[in-house]
């Protein structure tokens, strides 16, 4: 749910047809913030071991920030978005129903 009633920014209003869905955000932010967060740990561990580094602990690195960047921005996009408001999820975030 998100915090933006909690904090009193939302006015519980639904927003526009045409405005992304929360998911969708969610996905995009999380597949930007994917890369930024892998390049900045491969830099950092780069930094961090000097002459030392191994392409496997790199590698650890940067998949490890890939996925820390990502599930911090989705979250925060989850949490603070007007998109993510329970009204708006309810008109336009149709969860899809897959068969079993």
């Amino acid at each position: 749910m998100a915090l933006r009633q909690a904090l009193g920014w939302s006015d519980g209003e639904v927003m526009r047809p045409e405005s992304k869905t929360c998911s969708r955000l969610m996905r995009h932010t999380a597949g930007i913030f994917s890369v930024g967060g892998a390049l900045a740990s491969w830099v950092l561990c780069r930094l961090h071991y000097g002459p030392r580094i191994t392409v496997p602990r790199s590698l650890r690195w940067a998949s490890c920030g890939a996925i820390c960047t990502s599930l911090a921005s989705a979250s925060l996009v989850r949490l603070l978005s007007p998109e993510c408001e329970p009204q708006n999820i309810a008109a336009y975030d149709r969860p899809e129903h897959k068969p079993a």
